[in-house]
C-alpha cells in the first residue's frame, strides 16, 4: 500500500505514494507473447550470512548447444538465498556419469558439488541433467533429468537449484516460482510476470492506465488487479497463460485491494459502498459483495493468513494506520502493531510465525518484520522508500520495492537482513511485487 492510500480511500479514491495519480482512458489489453525482455534484470548478491553451505558448480558439459547457462543459473539461484557460499571450482572437466575426487574437492572447501549436462534431442528439446555429491560424507545425493524447449532452459535450472536446495536445507527451494510487479514508463503502465530472480519477464497487460495491487491466485493461474480504466479503482482477475479477464468488483466508489483466500473460493477487498473504505468478501467469480468491517474509519489492505482462520488488515480507528487481525468473519479484531504511528502492507508469513510490514520511521519508510508469538519486532533494510513486502512461498525470502542507490528497484531480503538481491535493471518506476506460490 502506498502512504497516501489511507487519506486518498477517505475520499473514495485509489491512489499510490508516489505514481498511479489518475485514471482516464480506457485499458489496452495486450496477447501475453507480444511482450518480453522489455524488463530483464540483473541479480546483485550483498551481505553475509551467519551460517552458509560452501557448494560448487562446474560448467555443464555440452552447454554450449543451448542458449542459457545452466550452472550459472543455478550458481545465482543458490547464493540469492543466502544460504549458500560459492566456492571456485578445480579445474577438472565433469559431468553427472563421472564421481569426482572428493579429496581435491574438500581441499577447496566445498561441502557439495553439482555437475551436469546438456544435450540435444531429436525432437529439437534439450536434454538437461545433472547430479548432487555430498562431499563431506562422499555420498552420491542424486539426479535428475529434464528434457525441455529452448524456452524452458532457465526453467530447467530453476528445478535444479530447488533440488539443491531442498536436499542440503531441508526446505523446499522457490527458484523455480514466479513474480508479479507493476512498472511504469512515461505514461505507460505494465503488469509483469518473471522467474523469481526476475528474468523472463513477460507483460501480461499494458495500459496507458494505472494498474496496482497484484494479487496471486493459490493456484498460481491467475492474478486480481485494480485498473483505473473506468476512471476509478475496478478489480479484475487475468488468467496468466490466456490473458483473459474477468470483472470481480465495479461498485459504487472505490474498489480496491483484493486478496485471494488460501482455497481461492473468494477474496477480501476494500470498497468504499458505505462512503469510507470498509472490507467486503466477493466470491471468486465476483457476485454480491459481503461486509466483514463496520466502522466509521478506513480499514483497507485486507490479507488472509495462510491457514485461512484470520485477515490481517490496516485501519486508522485509533486515530493513525496501523495493522489489525480478525476473522474471516469479522469478529475478535486485535490491534497487532503499537510502535510507530504509521505501520501499513501487512504480510503474514506462509508458516505463520512471522508478518511483515512497512513501517513509517523517522520519516523514513522501512521494511519491519515481527515476531507474532512474541510480538518483537525487527528492521530488515537501511533504505527509506521501502514498499510491498510478499513472502516466497516457503517463507525464507521476502520481496520488496524499494530506492536504492537512487533508483527504483525491487529487492529480496532474507529474514535476518543480512543477505539482500537487487534485481535491477528494468526501465522506469518498478512497483508492487507479490510472490506467487508452489505450483510450476
Amino acid at each position: 500500500m502506498r502512504t497516501q492510500d489511507l487519506t486518498a480511500l477517505d475520499n473514495g479514491v485509489m491512489t499510490q505514494r508516489r505514481h498511479f495519480v489518475r485514471a482516464a482512458r480506457a485499458m489496452a489489453l495486450l496477447p501475453w507473447s507480444m511482450h518480453s525482455a522489455l524488463a530483464q534484470f540483473r541479480v546483485e548478491v550483498s551481505g553475509v550470512g551467519l551460517t552458509q553451505f560452501p557448494f560448487s558448480i562446474v560448467g555443464f558439459r555440452g552447454n554450449d548447444v543451448a542458449s542459457q547457462n545452466i550452472a550459472a543459473i543455478v550458481r545465482a539461484d543458490l547464493e540469492r538465498s543466502g544460504q549458500f557460499r560459492f566456492v571456485e571450482p578445480v579445474a577438472t572437466g565433469l559431468d553427472e556419469t563421472v564421481r569426482p575426487d572428493v579429496s581435491a574437492w574438500r581441499g577447496k572447501g566445498s561441502d557439495s558439488l553439482v555437475v551436469g549436462s546438456v544435450s540435444r534431442l531429436v525432437d529439437g528439446r534439450f536434454d538437461v541433467r545433472f547430479r548432487l555429491w555430498d562431499l563431506v560424507g562422499g555420498k552420491d545425493l542424486g539426479g535428475l533429468s529434464y528434457p525441455v524447449t529452448a524456452g524452458d532452459l532457465r526453467l530447467a535450472a530453476h528445478r535444479i537449484a530447488d533440488h539443491v536446495y531442498e536436499k542440503l536445507t531441508g526446505d523446499k527451494g522457490v527458484f523455480s516460482t514466479r513474480i508479479a510487479y507493476v512498472s511504469k514508463t512515461g505514461q505507460r503502465y505494465a503488469l509483469w510476470v518473471a522467474d523469481a530472480d526476475g528474468e523472463n519477464a513477460r507483460a501480461a497487460l499494458n495500459s496507458p492506465e494505472p494498474i496496482i495491487s497484484p494479487s496471486w491466485a493459490p493456484s498460481g493461474n491467475q492474478l486480481a488487479y485494480v485498473s483505473f480504466e473506468a476512471r476509478k479503482p475496478v478489480i479484475y482477475a487475468h488468467d496468466i497463460s490466456t490473458g483473459n479477464r474477468r470483472l470481480l468488483a465495479n461498485f459504487r466508489g472505490s474498489n480496491s485491494a483484493p486478496a485471494w483466500s488460501p482455497d481461492g473460493r473468494q477474496l477480501a477487498v476494500t470498497l468504499s459502498l458505505s462512503g469510507n473504505a470498509q472490507i467486503y468478501v466477493v466470491g471468486a467469480d465476483g457476485g454480491e459483495p459481503r461486509r466483514i468491517t463496520q466502522t466509521a474509519s478506513i480499514d483497507t489492505e485486507p490479507v488472509f493468513s495462510a491457514d485461512g482462520q484470520s485477515i490481517y488488515f490496516v485501519s486508522d480507528r485509533g486515530g493513525s494506520p496501523q495493522i489489525y487481525r480478525m476473522s474471516p468473519q469479522g469478529a475478535g479484531v486485535q490491534r497487532v502493531t503499537f510502535a510507530g504511528n504509521y505501520n501499513i502492507s501487512p504480510s503474514p508469513s506462509p508458516d505463520g510465525r512471522h508478518l511483515a510490514f512497512i513501517s513509517r520511521v523517522n520519516g523514513a519508510f522501512r521494511l519491519l518484520l515481527m515476531e507474532l508469538s512474541s510480538g518483537n519486532v525487527t528492521a530488515l533494510t537501511d533504505t527509506s522508500a521501502d514498499e510491498s513486502p510478499s513472502f516466497a512461498p516457503n517463507g525464507r525470502m521476502i520481496i520488496y520495492a524499494t530506492r536504492d542507490k537512487g533508483q527504483e528497484a525491487l529487492m529480496t531480503t532474507n529474514l535476518d537482513g543480512r543477505i539482500k538481491s537487487r534485481l535491477a535493471g528494468a526501465q522506469g518506476d518498478i512497483r508492487e511485487p507479490e510472490w506467487g506460490p508452489f505450483v510450476r
